[in-house]
């Protein structure tokens, strides 16, 4: 049984989708162990009080140094016997010490098919405001290993969603959540689960 800790700033709809992929047997051997939140207004909280998940908030801003933050990440996840991070719409940067703790152990999911539109300063609804001003016809969503470097780290997998004449960022943001992210990252926590992902020099064998 793969135990998980699951990331998250926000609402927590990747999150979701991982509890529903769990409820509907499409993830199979994968227990939801703590939800951390970096915000402690996050509506993710309310979803994990809801299905009886241990939840906390843990914010940078009350610790002195950025490493005893993530001291604080790395000994909550250890409390709990977590084996695979997951950051679904955390929109806090890791650091060094986390990342090489729980190396090609934390997952993100990036609403981009990379490398268009990632690295600093993409997040959130910017990715989509970036994708419309380019004018691309298709974008959607990746899920890939964390590294140092932001939006860099080997790719398990990506999902194309079409971008339709008149959209707005909003509308896109929706369209790429429902079409690719909630599809792709329990698709890929259910590889990393049955231990079918490995890395060979930044790239992704899927087995």
């Amino acid at each position: 049984m793969l135990t998980i800790g699951v990331l998250v700033s926000g609402g927590g709809t990747n999150f979701q989708a991982i509890i529903d992929a769990i409820a509907s047997g499409q993830l199979t051997d994968t227990k939801i162990v703590t939800l951390v939140s970096s915000n402690p207004n996050a509506y993710a909280l309310e979803r994990a009080k809801k299905h009886n998940i241990n939840a906390t908030c843990i914010r940078k801003k009350d610790y002195e140094t950025d490493i005893l933050y993530q001291q604080a990440l790395i000994d909550h996840m250890k409390e709990k016997k977590v084996e695979l991070v997951v950051m679904a719409g955390f929109m806090v940067v890791i650091g060094s010490l986390f990342i090489k703790e729980f190396e090609n152990r934390i997952i993100n999911i990036h609403p981009s098919l990379i490398p268009s539109f990632c690295g600093n300063g993409y997040y959130g609804l910017k990715v989509h405001e970036a994708a419309l001003e380019k004018g691309v016809k298709v974008t959607g969503a990746t899920v890939h290993f964390v590294t140092e470097e932001t939006d860099a780290g080997p790719i398990i997998m990506q999902k194309p969603v079409a971008v339709l004449e008149g959209d707005t960022p909003e509308q896109l943001q929706k369209r790429v959540m429902e079409e690719a992210e909630w599809k792709i990252l329990p698709d890929s926590i259910q590889l990393f689960a049955h231990n079918r992902l490995k890395v060979i020099e930044n790239h992704v064998k899927i087995c």
